[in-house]
């Protein structure tokens, strides 16, 4: 089953599920969290409480996607409510793109602190079921207010010094009433972030991740395959500028995703009745490593044939928000 959040021309939203390019209208239902707390407290699957409501009326998906009125799958209708976190060094391989990024010249023998981590995963990121494994690399990338629509430009600040997009697979949860989180499913997401600032320095990397993201258009509901192969690709003046395969799913992590959740739930702050969370499982694919630099105006496109539409992202710009100095005194 896959679901997406949608406006209606008036502005009022509505949850559809996708089938053969229509948007179906899920009876009584505006927001997928809302669903997802009533199948919590219904004891139920979400599929099952969404085959209970029933279906409405059809809306042509294209023409959604095209007039920019598909929401991003999963959100909270307050921001703050809502945190979008995610690990790295989670693929097989994308210890290989880190580790030339943070090495320095003369220093290649040197075992770095990201190939260290790697290599604890391949160790121990998979446990046996019902035990944790080895903690990965994790980050805080903002809350609500940083993600960006399906279709929509990523908003790059002016002190930004690069605009990168990275292919993920992001988890979907809610904490129900209970404290407990609950995994609605998986979207493909887009955990753009500032590789030039990262490579200066391997801790400037909480910097980087500071930025805006985008998932969907499609909530993948329940779980996934093993393997999983989508493409990343770059366009700039209609052009393929560059493209590349991603591969994601346990068979390609080093990481199960039992023990990435539990590594990110297991703090008690995270378990807030109602919150959202937005959690990207990382990527061994990036443009940046093969020497590509984004401008304002480029467009990313990351698809997989499983998850349905492909998530498309531009590359904009957006204004200071503060200046050095300017701190109010009380």
């Amino acid at each position: 089953m896959r679901l997406v959040q949608f406006e209606l021309n008036n502005g009022e939203r509505r949850v559809g599920l996708v089938n053969d390019g229509h948007v179906h209208e899920v009876q009584g239902a505006t927001s997928v969290r809302e669903l997802a707390l009533a199948a919590i407290k219904a004891g139920t699957r979400l599929a099952h409480h969404v085959d209970t409501l029933g279906l409405g009326a059809n809306h042509d998906y294209r023409q959604l996607l095209d007039e920019q009125r598909i929401l991003p799958p999963l959100d909270h209708p307050d921001p703050a409510h809502m945190l979008v976190t995610g690990t790295g060094l989670t693929h097989l391989g994308s210890a290989a793109t880190r580790d030339k990024m943070h090495q320095q010249v003369g220093e290649e023998a040197a075992v770095t602190d990201s190939m260290r981590i790697f290599k604890w995963g391949l160790e121990g990121g998979k446990p046996a079921p019902g035990t944790a494994g080895v903690q990965p690399e994790w980050f805080y990338k903002g809350d609500g207010s940083i993600v960006v629509r399906p279709g929509a430009d990523f908003p790059v600040p002016p002190f930004a010094e690069d605009a990168g997009e990275e292919p993920e697979l992001g988890g979907m949860y809610v904490i129900g009433h209970d404290g407990q989180p609950y995994r609605l499913g998986f979207a493909l997401g887009n955990e753009f972030s500032d590789h030039v600032m990262e490579r200066k320095n391997y801790l400037y990397l909480a910097h980087s991740k500071l930025r805006s993201c985008a998932y969907g258009p499609e909530l993948r509901v329940g779980d996934l395959p093993e393997h999983l192969a989508g493409t990343s690709r770059i366009l700039r003046d209609g052009q393929v500028l560059w493209e590349k395969e991603f591969l994601s799913g346990e068979a390609n992590m080093c990481h199960s995703f039992d023990n990435l959740e539990y590594h990110h739930f297991k703090y008690a702050q995270f378990l807030r009745p109602g919150d959202v969370h937005i959690h990207f499982f990382g990527t061994a694919t990036l443009s940046f490593a093969d020497g590509i630099s984004t401008q304002p105006g480029d467009q990313f496109q990351i698809s997989l044939a499983e998850f349905g539409e492909p998530l498309v992202n531009g590359v904009g710009e957006s204004a200071a928000v503060f200046a050095p100095g300017g701190i109010g005194k009380l």
